[in-house]
């Protein structure tokens, strides 16, 4: 069966936080969302990654379940479009909430998806941390991956005008770079941003041809 091993992931998830029949049925939809054919980075690789990462950083996690539903949710909803990680939020809440799930982890769900708006988390906010190094790991691969996924991304938003997209991407490269780290775990300082960082700067350096 395809994508076996994320439908196995999001049961056992899932199961430690309720039992009505339809989370089976939720998760798929979920899955069928990341696997939209549109898609160009953010697909169910993307969505592997990530979930592959937060176990990497279970340690640091204050609440480990709500980041893993959060790193399941926060591209859950993908048009290119500025308010696809507020929808995303959203769909958490709305799915969540009908599977009788707690509301706090509801809640706390939500809101770590919505700090992918921003990869801030605030002082403190050590869940947040893990989400947001997760979901930026891939900004330390090898350059030429790099540059592979840069341009999966710039396909995701072909309905963007060039001059107009380079000028977006360019902000979110300088905001990325413009704090003491990309990253906040120990870990991923550890392993991911020296080549982020350098990364990053090629392709500011690119974008500001």
């Amino acid at each position: 069966m395809p994508d076996e091993d994320l439908t196995r992931a999001w049961d056992d998830l899932i199961g430690r936080h309720t039992a009505y029949p339809a989370a089976a049925a939720t998760g798929r939809g979920v899955l069928a969302r990341w696997a939209e054919p549109h898609r160009r980075y953010h697909t169910l690789s993307h969505l592997r990654g990530v979930l592959t990462r937060v176990e990497e950083m279970a340690d640091h996690a204050v609440d480990l379940d709500a980041v893993r539903l959060a790193a399941w949710y926060h591209d859950a909803v993908y048009q290119g479009q500025p308010d696809d990680e507020e929808r995303s939020a959203q769909l958490a809440e709305a799915d969540l909430a009908a599977l009788g799930v707690d509301p706090s982890l509801v809640a706390e769900v939500a809101r770590l998806v919505r700090l992918t708006i921003s990869h801030q988390p605030g002082p403190g906010d050590r869940s947040g941390e893990v989400l947001s190094d997760a979901d930026l790991a891939a900004l330390g691969v090898e350059p030429r991956r790099y540059r592979a996924n840069s341009a999966a991304i710039r396909a995701e938003y072909a309905h963007v005008p060039d001059n107009d997209f380079r000028a977006r991407r360019a902000r979110v490269v300088r905001t990325l770079l413009s704090g003491p780290a990309v990253f906040y775990t120990p870990l991923a300082r550890g392993r991911w941003e020296s080549q982020a960082r350098a990364n990053l700067i090629d392709e500011l350096r690119a974008l500001e041809q």
